[in-house]
């Protein structure tokens, strides 16, 4: 049995990384295995049923609920925000005819705001954005490959900024200040080399499109400052969620939802002409892709931790660790292959994975100097986001944001690497040395 579940597994994470050839969702693959695994399992255990459904499965449920909570709030808070034309900021303070600084602008606003939203929300804002300004394909494609690297590089230095990072802190693997610290440099190298070299491909002036007014029903009477409150309170708040979390010690759902409740109820005072009469709460024209991407990747998240978490149940990943230690033993050539494995294989895989093959070491005297790189705030955790997020974007398949791209622009994976990949590698490549010599130098 412990076979047939690993096989199941591995088979699955085949089909994942094939998505784009079977035109198979992987979020259906994801669910499909986990599910299936964990039914594997319980027949496994025999007359052990009850105690690993209601103690084993529980627990995991519960931690997964609570990631899954706070992707759901996060989600809901973009929506009101979206909804209510917020991001028309953005919108106006992108409108210019030069390239460099519409490239450079779009850039610094997708790090700025994946550090606080999941880079796949991120990725689908910006590109909606960018569709309605650039009528060019081709300078579509490449600012739109920017803001996939901008946005995975500016998720991963932030515990809030990608799901990866989220598991991490929610694991007790990192801590926000610690973390942030140690990565925002490298990120940040790893996002302006890429963007560099994609800005000499790109004419010094853009072909805009005709500038339009978008028709959003009474919210354009709203005033610019309560949209500029709105805006500060939904995406400022969410900075204030590791705060919440260690003076409170609740999960960290609880603080967005509390971000959500005030965003909700400032909207319903300043909106409160309009709710209270016959006009819709919905407004007409609003995207609803958003809401659907990202409530397929939540449903991916929760088949690929169901299926790793089964995986950890019948000792899998303890071997694959053990492997790793006989075999490799160094965490830098692994992390090196982790990032080039990401590039095919959706990085929540990977670090889902990496993150149960090792326990998080407890500090103190008496550790090897390979032990302590697993220990809180090890550069064991911080390699694997570096390189899973980075590595991601060597191919856009290597990521929902990579994806949502393709998808967008309907262009190939081919385009994609003869074009980026290149590029994110020498960035991939200086963000490693950067933070070998930031944490040398502290």
């Amino acid at each position: 049995m412990t076979i047939a579940i690993i096989v199941l597994m591995l088979l699955a994470y085949v089909l994942i990384a094939s998505e784009h050839i079977i035109h198979i969702n992987k979020a259906t693959t994801a669910m499909f295995a986990g599910v299936v695994g964990w039914i594997l399992y319980i027949i496994y255990v025999g007359d052990d049923k009850q105690a690993i459904a209601e103690g084993v499965f529980v627990q995991y449920s519960a931690y997964l609920c609570s990631i899954v909570l706070y992707l759901l709030s996060t989600m809901a808070i973009v929506e009101v925000l979206s909804d209510y034309g917020c991001f028309d900021f953005i919108t106006n303070f992108l409108r210019t005819r030069s390239m460099q600084r519409f490239l450079w602008g779009t850039v610094l606003i997708t790090f700025l705001l994946s550090a606080n939203l999941d880079n796949l929300t991120t990725v689908v804002l910006m590109l909606v954005i960018m569709r309605r300004m650039l009528s060019s394909r081709r300078q579509r494609l490449y600012v739109g490959a920017a803001i996939v690297i901008a946005a995975c590089c500016g998720g991963s230095f932030t515990v809030i900024g990608d799901v990866t990072s989220l598991i991490l802190w929610t694991r007790g693997a990192v801590t926000p200040t610690s973390f942030a610290a140690a990565m925002i440099i490298p990120a940040l190298v790893a996002t302006a080399i890429p963007v560099v070299l994609i800005s000499y491909e790109l004419p010094d002036t853009l072909d805009i499109n005709r500038r339009h007014i978008v028709f959003r029903g009474d919210d354009s009477s709203m005033p610019v400052w309560q949209r500029a409150i709105l805006l500060f309170l939904g995406i400022g708040g969410l900075w204030f969620v590791p705060t919440f979390h260690r003076l409170t010690l609740l999960p960290p759902y609880l603080g967005s939802f509390c971000v959500l409740g005030v965003v909700w109820v400032v909207n319903e005072i300043f909106n409160r002409s309009r709710i209270h009469t016959e006009q819709p709460v919905t407004l007409p024209g609003s995207d609803r892709r958003l809401q659907y991407e990202v409530l397929q990747v939540i449903m991916f998240f929760i088949g690929v931790a169901l299926g790793v978490s089964v995986l950890v149940e019948i000792g899998a990943m303890q071997s694959v660790g053990r492997w790793i230690d006989t075999y490799i033993h160094d965490i830098y050539v692994f992390s090196v292959f982790m990032g080039v494995l990401s590039a095919v294989l959706d990085n929540v895989c990977l670090v889902l994975s990496a993150v149960n093959i090792y326990d998080i070491m407890p500090d103190g005297q008496g550790l090897t100097m390979y032990e302590e790189f697993f220990t809180q705030n090890g550069q064991y955790w911080h390699l694997v986001i570096l390189s899973a997020c980075v590595g991601g974007c060597l191919l856009p398949i290597g990521s929902t944001a990579g994806l949502a791209f393709l998808k967008s622009e309907e262009t190939s994976i081919w385009w994609y690497f003869r074009h980026i990949s290149g590029k994110v590698l020498l960035g991939w490549i200086a963000a490693l040395i950067t933070y070998f010599a930031v944490d040398f130098l502290l």
